[in-house]
């Protein structure tokens, strides 16, 4: 890969081979669910395991000249979410949901599954409704982070705020994913769009509170 810093591009054979090897990693991944699921069946098994498969980030194969997983676009944060639980209604397997979840939230979703008590003390919400009807709303809003990047992600919006170690904001970005789905035009500086930034801004920096004690000041935006 080209070298950190450099405003080198990645030559195309080599962009290539580096898609070809993400291709080949996912496909070997399916084949070994394939091999565990299939294991569970013979084990018999298969009747009371739920089984959830899932990633803990994205991964860019060259978009916004980027590869791998290290930044705070949407490509780098969403993961692919799959549960099978025993029992699900032939209609529903299969079905795709649109809903937005966190991976925080899975805990509590196979607690509720499990029949067993939600403990009070934890931070994610429970997405059984959407697995009992894929059509069932998600969460308004989630929130990724990476390093010193916090985001929130709503059905319309994606917002980022860069901090610096004071806490101060020293860049944000905010993409319209209903016109623009793959993040290329930043409107955080578009005043037309300053009732969103102070909107979702808002909304981040109650969330980051409600989780943390040590957090900026909200007059340092």
């Amino acid at each position: 890969m080209p070298k950190k810093g450099t405003d080198e591009l990645m030559p195309d054979e080599l962009a290539r081979q580096l898609i070809h090897g993400y291709y080949a990693a996912t496909s070997y991944s399916d084949a070994l669910v394939g091999k565990l699921l299939a294991e569970l069946e013979t084990l018999e098994l298969d009747g009371n395991t739920i089984v959830v498969l899932w990633g803990d980030h994205g991964w860019s194969l060259g978009e916004h000249t980027q590869w791998a997983k290290h930044s705070s676009f949407n490509v780098a944060n969403q993961v692919p979410l799959i549960i099978k639980v025993p029992g699900m209604p032939t209609e529903i397997k299969g079905s795709e949901a649109s809903g937005l979840v966190e991976a925080v939230d899975i805990y509590p979703t196979l607690v509720e599954l499990a029949g067993l008590i939600t403990p009070g003390h934890i931070q994610g919400e429970s997405f059984k409704a959407i697995l009992d009807d894929p059509n069932t709303a998600g969460k308004a809003a989630v929130f990724p982070r990476w390093k010193n990047a916090d985001s929130i992600r709503t059905d319309q919006y994606f917002y980022t705020e860069w901090r610096d170690d004071e806490g101060e904001v020293i860049a944000n970005m905010l993409f319209d994913h209903f016109d623009d789905p793959t993040e290329t035009i930043n409107l955080a500086a578009d005043e037309s769009h300053a009732p969103e930034v102070e909107k979702l801004h808002k909304q981040l920096v109650d969330h980051i509170r409600s989780i943390e004690s040590d957090v900026p000041p909200e007059s340092t935006r």
